[in-house]
């Protein structure tokens, strides 16, 4: 679909990194520098993003206001950063991804925390099911 109104290209030099960017803008009073500076804070932002969808395990925000945005994001940022100290303390082999899936499966068990982290089959030893109820003879 074609932009209805008028746009503007905006050429950039990064010298630091040899690379040459275009950006297409609606503004016209504006400096293309500022236009260039502009896209280079939104693409931090993107990428701040991106980071927390690959760590935080934020699947969805539960409102939709600013501070209920901000709040879901400081609560996840702080589990995350007491997971790192917790795995530092513990000189932890395995991944703060790891660790969070563990923590994550055996959060109503009464596992210690530390046997679930430093047993190395650990995700298979969670699925032995050999206390669950039988449901069905199959």
């Amino acid at each position: 679909m074609a932009y209805p109104g008028t746009l503007r290209k905006v050429s950039y030099c990064d010298e630091a990194r040899n690379k040459r960017f275009q950006f297409l803008t609606n503004n016209f009073t504006l400096p293309a520098q500022t236009i260039a500076d502009i896209y280079k804070q939104r693409w931090q932002a993107e990428l701040f993003f991106k980071w927390i969808k690959q760590h935080l395990r934020i699947k969805a925000f539960y409102g939709t206001s600013e501070n209920a945005v901000k709040t879901q994001i400081w609560i996840a940022v702080s589990i995350y950063v007491l997971v790192a100290i917790m795995r530092k303390r513990l000189e932890l082999e395995i991944s703060l991804y790891q660790i969070l899936q563990i923590l994550s499966v055996t959060l109503f068990e009464k596992t210690p925390i530390l046997q679930a982290l430093q047993n190395n089959n650990s995700l298979s030893d969670l699925s032995d099911d050999s206390n669950q109820m039988i449901l069905f003879n199959l």
